[in-house]
């Protein structure tokens, strides 16, 4: 288990981790094989929120938390990074993930002020003895294609690869009429090569590389205008080169020396009608941690260094350069047979924001089939003008930051699971207290603000799985009801927080044999979500999206299909996309609430080489 840094078994974690497995991962390849967006959106209590109907440009938010509170890491290492942009979901292809970590709720004692809401861990494939590769050939009826391959196999006794490319390109679509595009058009291209080495006595290490290229547009169509009269450009060109390494050599006597590190650049160039905003993104990171076991006590600690910085040609008044030394420490007990007790935490000094602890406390009693978890943990947020509305709209209109102070949260869960045979069931009671959230605030029609808010931002809920496996089926459902709210940024009173629905459910039926295909129907419900700046409506409506998918293997060549939404629900059918007016922030369109692109099928060939 990489998201907790001890190697368990996710089942021994104080910490509860969901674990998205290679079957699940893919089942979602074949219908999303250009990103993981669905991957994760189709998890219990995580939701992929739409930031920019112009691009498409999406983050994801845990148990009803703002987008950037969530770390998305690949094996271990903040690749895409330090705050994820809110594009970056959709630049990460799902080819080559062995598969998930999902960590819920503060985890700032394990990872510093980005994991204020919840990690996400990528982990890669680990190449077999033999050498094997597959090749994926998709097309959507929207207009969509996707080419993804993957190859991996030893070089040495010690030393082997893998290696992931693909492209991915996507027609720019107006599928309501109205002259904006409610698809954006895209080409991508991506490139990952991965060494793994395996060394006497327990020692290993992992290397990898990352490039990403991708030229993104969206916007008013050729010949069409917003509702000004006026021709409106919306497109981003972005450009990420990264690397990273993660390496662990046993001491004897003593424990098991690790290191981590990364680099990660990424240039974008943003056009927001006449404006255009050319800027860089860098993170650096350097770890080091030694760990062991003593009886009944596991316990790890270590130091880090991560640097995070931001250069706007266009804005520099927004330009920082963030430095955070760090220690940190954690120590599991096993107490009783049947109980673990486990401590974290973590102090951040950061160069702007000063220093800050933050601790978590976790339990796990395994009482026969039983599982309880119980967690408390604190954390706190590293402000940046990205909050979701900038990112969509651009710094033009922004006014420079002032007195900004950090974002910190008490977060709260008790988990309790049950499985025995074929049935795995789950409930989880969850809570958070945001402390000086970061809200925009508009000052003039065409200026905004960004403030700390007066007041705490509560989110309380609880989340329900039930799963059922038979032979070659498994049936699972879930269902997760949120209650967030937060300071009105006017200073008056309170509201519920903006694109949160109270409820969601989820039922899927899945039959899989190996060596002949699967088949699989889902039915995802979306409830009511309160709407913020939306002049045609002050509530979304609630809706039901239908799903099926089918896999036919016939040898090394596997033939799929998937249609998605078949009930063609768009939100667009009950109100415009474009607003009268351009927003203070600069925004077009009011806020994506429900699916903008209605029923979309895709289907393709996947080809597999060598051996398993």
């Amino acid at each position: 288990m990489q998201a907790t840094r001890t190697g368990r078994r996710v089942q021994d974690e104080p910490i509860r981790v969901e674990v998205l497995d290679r079957e699940e991962i893919e089942e979602k390849i074949l219908m999303s094989p250009g990103n993981i967006a669905m991957l994760v959106n189709e998890t219990p209590g995580l939701r992929v929120q739409v930031t920019s109907p112009g691009l498409g440009a999406s983050n994801v938010r845990v148990q009803g938390l703002k987008g950037r509170y969530t770390q998305v890491l690949a094996d271990g290492l903040p690749l895409y990074g330090g705050q994820t942009p809110s594009l970056g979901l959709l630049q990460i292809p799902p080819t080559d993930l062995g598969q998930v970590e999902i960590i819920k709720g503060a985890a700032s004692a394990l990872y510093g002020p980005s994991a204020l809401g919840g990690v996400i861990n990528l982990v890669s494939r680990r190449p077999s003895p033999e050498r094997t590769g597959d090749l994926l050939l998709n097309a959507t009826t929207r207009g969509g294609q996707d080419v993804t391959g993957y190859n991996s196999g030893p070089l040495s006794d010690t030393l082997s690869y893998s290696l992931t490319g693909g492209f991915n390109r996507q027609d720019r679509k107006d599928v309501d009429g109205d002259g904006w595009a409610n698809i954006p058009g895209y080409h991508r291209w991506t490139v990952r090569p991965r060494l793994f080495w395996n060394g006497p006595s327990g020692a290993k290490a992992f290397v990898t590389l990352g490039s990403m290229t991708e030229q993104r547009k969206g916007g008013t169509l050729p010949g069409r205008v917003a509702s000004d009269g006026k021709a409106f450009a919306q497109d981003q060109r972005s450009r990420r080169l990264d690397g990273g390494l993660n390496a662990q050599a046993p001491i004897e006597g003593v424990g098991t020396l690790y290191l981590r590190a990364s680099g990660v650049n990424q240039s974008h160039r943003h056009r927001f009608g006449d404006v255009v905003e050319n800027d860089r993104h860098q993170t650096l990171l350097a770890e080091t941690s030694l760990g062991g076991e003593g009886g009944i006590t596991t316990w790890l600690a270590g130091a880090a260094y991560q640097v995070d910085s931001y250069r706007s040609r266009t804005f520099p008044a927004f330009n920082y350069t963030y430095r955070v030394p760090a220690l940190f420490a954690q120590v599991e007990q096993k107490v009783l047979p049947a109980l673990t007790l486990a401590g974290s935490a973590r102090w951040d000094d950061h160069s702007k924001y000063g220093s800050h602890l933050s601790p978590r406390i976790s339990m796990l009693f395994k009482p026969g089939p039983w599982t309880v978890r119980a967690s408390l943990g604190r954390g706190f947020y590293a402000a940046t003008p990205f909050v979701e509305e900038i990112e969509a709209a651009g710094l033009s209109r922004l006014q420079p930051l002032q007195r900004l102070g950090a974002e910190t949260a008490n977060t709260a869960s008790i988990d309790f699971g049950y499985a025995r045979g074929p049935i795995e069931a789950s409930l989880t009671l969850f809570g958070s207290d945001i402390a000086h959230a970061v809200q925009l605030r508009d000052i003039a029609t065409d200026r905004v603000a960004l403030a700390n808010a007066d007041g705490s931002t509560r989110t309380r809920g609880a989340e329900l799985l039930l799963r059922y496996r038979w032979d070659a089926i498994t049936l699972t459902g879930s269902y997760v009801h949120t209650n967030a709210e937060e300071p009105n940024p006017d200073g008056f009173g309170r509201r519920t927080v903006p694109l949160t629905p109270r409820d969601t459910a989820g039922l899927t039926a899945v039959w899989e044999k190996p060596g002949r295909g699967r088949l699989g129907l889902e039915a995802y419900y979306t409830g009511l979500q309160g709407l913020e700046d939306n002049p045609y409506r002050t509530l979304s409506r609630p809706y039901v999206e239908l799903g099926a998918m089918g896999e036919l293997v016939l040898g090394n060549v596997s033939l799929f299909v998937n249609a998605e939404n078949l009930l063609n629900f768009r939100q667009t059918r009950y109100n415009p996309l474009l607003l009268p007016t351009r927003a203070p922030d600069g925004a077009w369109t009011v806020d994506a609430w429900g699916p903008l692109e209605g029923r979309t099928i895709n289907g393709g060939v996947r080809l597999r080489f060598g051996g398993e």
